[in-house]
């Protein structure tokens, strides 16, 4: 927040806003609503964000990605790690005033892992798997079958009123008005709808007086819904509203241009990477890191970000969020040297063998190889500019479009693949555990499609989903991603970026580190729009 220096014949006096209550805020939420009930939303980014205003969860996370308190003021894990107990806070109240208790968070987790549950397979599986007791009115306790580091992830959802669901099956609970007037404990309380000829519009929502941290400033939120972003920067540009939830590429040329409105930024929770599948006989030339190396030499990573993200990117070097408490940042980078990568594939003995060869080759052996991916428009032009970069230096790549569920399900599953140019979605996981996709027990029935086998990388990993203290677990990753970066199983492109835009007469906005699009409201009982003059 920026200071007014006044002169004086005295000195000098420093002048700044200090933030008051009142105030309307009105944000374009691009998307439409279906269902405002935190056990239905998990497919739907606009319920999400309005949920997240009405309703609490137990912990939330911080700008490292560590957790936090919520609804729970405090916590406890067992020495063996199998034992969660969760005290929760004894001023939480419902916004109808009924206090909130253990027995609401016991109800809600039956509710995430009831058979008809829209939630995925692998999330109810976990809860399946979790036995959750009420010890006390505020004090549930969360028990384990075997200790596992990551599981603070699944403690965010958002907790619902027993009192007012209770009794109901999941079919009732789907079909329930309380999806169109929903009772929560967050900062925020439902107010309207904002409904123009028969069709939802918006959300009206108001500060919630009674929240059991510190009360927003701003009285009343309302969301308005638009199809698409541009729609919603006209809205902005006619004074409908004053905040656009995401701005996507094709309207950044102009909230960049306009004085009169601030962008934020955060790093997307993926990352774009191509695997290499390093058991594939066809292709044994992938199996020596230093080819892998030059390929990755090759790339130019920025100039991908630039043309094809319109900027909106960042470099990656390893497999772990930059934002991220497990993140190393002393990790060397491989920046762009074709000269540099060319000398790697001659030290391999690749070659242009004959005159006027467009393709290295070693005995015959040419650099070729076939490389899938989604068959999208983003995916294809990204597929397309690692070919051309590619063939610069010899190396020819055979492009293969696939649906995102045949990329898995025939390529990915069965390991039939030679490279492959997928993401890795980290959305709504904090924790940063590279198991599934880098430890050698999951080359077979699990997610390590690159097929990397190594020992050490391994046991790093496996003991980091285990411990408890965080700082150890840092220790084991940060091992994970100097022996990643030194052999590169596989090569990581880049992190987009997540942005959104705000007028700045609203103040208080802070962005840290971003999992899901409602984490633009972290400290949003600190945004304002009225302040009056303090001087000291």
């Amino acid at each position: 927040m920026g200071l007014l220096l006044l002169s004086e014949q005295t000195g000098f006096r420093l002048v700044s806003p200090v933030p008051t209550s009142g105030g309307v805020y009105t944000e374009a939420l691009i998307g439409s609503m279906q269902r405002l009930n935190p056990a239905l939303d998990y497919y739907n980014s606009a319920d999400r964000d309005v949920d997240r205003l009405i309703f609490s969860s137990l912990i939330k996370f911080d700008d490292k990605g560590l957790p936090k308190s919520d609804l729970a003021e405090t916590w406890g894990i067992s020495y063996d790690g199998l034992t969660y107990n969760f005290q929760l806070r004894e001023n939480a109240k419902w916004h109808d005033g009924q206090t909130v208790t253990a027995e609401d968070v016991v109800f809600t987790v039956d509710l995430l892992r009831d058979p008809d549950s829209v939630l995925p397979d692998d999330i109810k599986e976990i809860w399946n798997t979790v036995q959750v007791t009420a010890l006390s009115d505020n004090l549930v306790q969360f028990q384990l079958p075997e200790a596992f580091s990551p599981f603070m992830d699944y403690l965010d959802f958002g907790i619902l009123p027993k009192h007012l669901l209770g009794g109901m099956t999941y079919a009732e609970i789907i079909n329930s008005q309380f999806n169109l007037s929903p009772v929560g404990s967050g900062p925020y309380k439902f107010e309207s709808l904002l409904v123009e000829e028969g069709k939802i519009q918006g959300v009206v929502l108001s500060s919630n007086s009674n929240y059991y941290l510190n009360t927003p400033y701003i009285n009343d939120f309302v969301f308005r819904y638009y199809s698409d972003a541009q729609s919603a920067y006209s809205a902005y540009e006619e004074g409908t509203v004053q905040g656009i939830s995401q701005v996507t590429t094709d309207i950044l040329p102009q909230v960049l241009a306009n004085s009169e409105i601030a962008l934020y930024s955060a790093v997307e929770p993926k990352f774009s990477i191509i695997l290499f599948n390093l058991n594939n006989s066809d292709v044994k030339f992938l199996q020596d890191e230093n080819i892998r190396r030059a390929l990755l030499m090759a790339l130019d990573r920025r100039g991908m970000i630039d043309r094809i993200l319109g900027g909106q990117g960042v470099i990656a070097d390893v497999p772990v969020l930059p934002s991220n408490w497990a993140y190393y940042s002393s990790v060397s980078r491989v920046d762009q040297d074709v000269a540099a990568a060319e000398s790697l594939l001659k030290e391999a003995d690749y070659t242009l063998e004959q005159e006027g060869a467009t393709v290295r080759s070693k005995d015959g052996e040419q650099l070729s190889f076939r490389m899938i991916h989604p068959n999208d428009a983003y995916h294809t032009q990204l597929a397309e500019a690692i070919q051309s970069d590619w063939k610069k230096i010899g190396v020819e790549v055979e492009l293969v479009p696939v649906s995102y569920d045949a990329l898995i399900l025939d390529h990915l599953q069965p390991l039939t693949y030679e490279a492959a140019l997928i993401d890795i979605n980290y959305s709504r996981s904090p924790d940063p555990d590279p198991y599934p996709f880098w430890d050698q027990a999951q080359q077979t029935g699990g997610q390590n499609y690159s097929q990397w086998e190594n020992r050490i990388v391994s046991q790093y990993l496996e003991e980091g989903r285990v411990l408890r203290e965080t700082g150890e677990r840092a220790k084991l990753y940060r091992n994970f991603q100097v022996v990643f970066s030194e052999e590169l199983p596989a090569l990581p492109l880049f992190y987009p970026v997540y942005n959104f835009a705000v007028d700045k007469s609203v103040q208080g906005i802070r962005l840290g580190s971003w999992y899901d699009t409602g984490d633009r409201f972290n400290n949003i009982s600190e945004w304002y729009l009225l302040a009056q003059t303090s001087t000291e």
